[in-house]
Order: structure tokens, then C-alpha cells, then sequence
């Protein structure tokens, strides 16, 4: 893996940035996700008058020596979440060097944040129909650290069913939290059937679209064989000789954008976060802009 991405530096500043897409989130108590209920941290969020029946442990005794009434002090409520965060390891991920570089470190640096913010992390490898866990789900940075061993391991070969794929996991509970799928999203199957499993099981959503700078804005032109990675992997080679041209380009140009504007309106008409990214973006700004706007919406 392109180790340029990832350094302490950029590890220093991922640790001023905490993961909340939203700010009212259901999980499990802990973390520090403050949503909108009060509960038993020690931060406080704002009073309330006593009624007959209520907790008197709660009652502010202080402002009750000084105005002569019972008052309430409220805490906010934090929750924990638990972050999945699926990689698509079809071949199309993994043909171009910088493009499988980049995939593998954002999913690393999300993983990070969520530690950072006091969540626990599943990481998902997306193959063929199956999702493999990389390891046990992780609740500290040691053991996040300790993953990096296996990133040499990874493959990115085949073809991916991503509703298949990501519904095949076991035991995966129906609670809130949020689930990441970072892919092209060039499969052939539909990723609507993925999200509709996933917020069956309540859960927060972002699709991150990764694709190389040369996917975006294709610097070849003239005679050539194009060869489809994936059906080349599974023996049905699908391939087809042509001359492009200037036209050609901007009709690509063309296809791709109404491609990513109809995966936009159709996350938007779900409720799903859909950021599209290229490689010659620099992490830091997908982190530090990009989900900074999903938080704003």
C-alpha cells in the first residue's frame, strides 16, 4: 500500500476530526455522540422544572437554595456506534495501482476516526457473494494498528454482488449505527438491493464512490483493445477493438456524470450519504470537507 497516504501526521490530524454524520444517533451506551435525549453523561445539556415521580438525585440543590424552586440538571445522552465499513475487492478496484492504494487507505482512515470518536469498527472485505471480516471488531487503536499486517493479503479479483455480498455477513444485529461501502460501483448487479438491507436493519448509510483521475478524465485516444477486468476472472471475456475519439471522450464524459447525478438523487431520495471521490483528491479534504457538508445537511 502506497504508504504516503497514511503517517503520523496525518494520523495527528485525524484525531481533531470525530466521525458523526449526524447528531442523533441510536447505539449503544457510550462513545461521544451527544443526541437529542438526556442521559447519564457527566456533560451537562440544560434544566427542568420537578415533577411528582421524577429522579430527586437529579434535583440541582444549589439553584433551588438560591430561587426557592426544583430544578432538574440534565446531561446529554452519548451512544456508541458500530461503524462498518465494506471494500469492494472487485478486479476493477484493484487494476490500477493508485486507485486500490487510495480505497484501502480511506477505509483505514474512517476506521481511524471512529476509533477516535469512541466507536467500534468492522472492516469488510466485499468478494464475489461473500463480505470477509479482516479480523475481529475492533474497539481500540492497538488492535487497529495491528491490521495493518494484513493489508498485504489483500485481493481484489472477480466480480462483486454488493447486496449478496453485504447481506451475507452473520449475525449482523438489526440496531442503528453505520455502515461505509467504498466502491466504483461499476458492478453489473444494482447497489439499491444493499441499501435497502441495510436500512432494513436501521442503519446509517454513506456510499463513497472511488474512482482513478484516469476513470474521470481518460487521457488515451486512437485504436485499442479493451479488455473487461472482472469477466477476464471469471472466463467470460467480454472485449471489444475500437478507435476513440474526441467525441467518443466527451460522450464518456457525458454517460459518467448522469451515472453519478442518478446514484446522488437516488441516495438522496433514501436518506443515504453519497460522496463521489477521485483519486487525486487528497484524503485529508474527503475528511475534512466532504463529511464536514454531510454533517451540515
Amino acid at each position: 500500500m502506497n504508504k504516503n497516504y497514511l503517517n503520523a501526521e496525518f494520523f495527528a490530524k485525524l484525531d481533531n476530526l470525530l466521525l458523526n454524520l449526524r447528531t442523533s444517533l441510536s447505539g449503544y451506551i457510550g462513545g461521544q455522540h451527544q443526541i437529542k435525549k438526556y442521559g447519564q453523561s457527566i456533560e451537562f445539556a440544560d434544566y427542568k422544572n420537578y415533577e411528582l415521580g421524577d429522579d430527586i438525585r437529579k434535583i440541582d440543590w444549589n439553584l433551588y437554595a438560591r430561587l426557592g424552586k426544583y430544578f432538574l440538571k440534565l446531561n446529554t445522552d452519548e451512544r456508541q456506534m458500530h461503524v462498518q465499513i465494506f471494500l469492494d475487492c472487485s478486479s476493477s478496484m484493484g487494476l490500477l495501482v493508485t486507485k486500490k492504494d487510495y480505497a484501502l487507505s480511506i477505509s483505514l482512515a474512517l476506521g481511524y476516526l471512529a476509533l477516535n470518536n469512541g466507536d467500534k469498527v468492522t472492516f469488510y472485505l466485499l468478494k464475489g457473494d461473500k463480505a470477509e471480516s479482516l479480523g475481529s471488531t475492533i474497539t481500540d487503536k492497538d488492535a487497529f494498528f495491528n491490521i495493518f499486517n494484513d493489508l498485504s493479503k489483500i485481493t481484489f479479483e472477480k466480480e462483486v454482488n454488493l447486496a449478496k455480498a453485504i447481506s451475507s455477513i452473520e449475525n449482523s444485529n438489526s440496531n442503528d449505527g453505520l455502515s461505509i461501502i467504498i466502491s466504483d460501483f461499476f458492478q453489473e448487479s444494482g447497489y439499491i438491493e444493499a441499501i435497502n438491507f441495510l436500512q432494513y436493519q436501521k442503519k446509517q448509510i454513506l456510499l463513497l464512490q472511488v474512482l482513478d483521475e484516469e476513470e474521470i478524465n481518460p487521457s488515451f485516444s486512437g485504436k485499442y483493445h479493451l479488455l473487461d477486468s472482472e469477466s477476464l476472472s471469471i472466463g467470460d471475456e467480454k472485449n471489444v477493438k475500437i478507435k476513440i475519439t474526441h467525441e467518443m471522450l466527451n460522450e464518456y464524459h457525458k454517460i459518467l456524470k448522469e451515472e453519478i447525478e442518478n446514484m446522488k438523487k437516488n441516495c438522496l431520495s433514501r436518506k443515504v450519504s453519497f460522496i463521489s471521490i477521485s483519486t487525486s483528491d487528497k484524503i485529508e479534504k474527503v475528511l475534512f470537507q466532504e463529511l464536514e457538508k454531510l454533517k451540515e445537511n
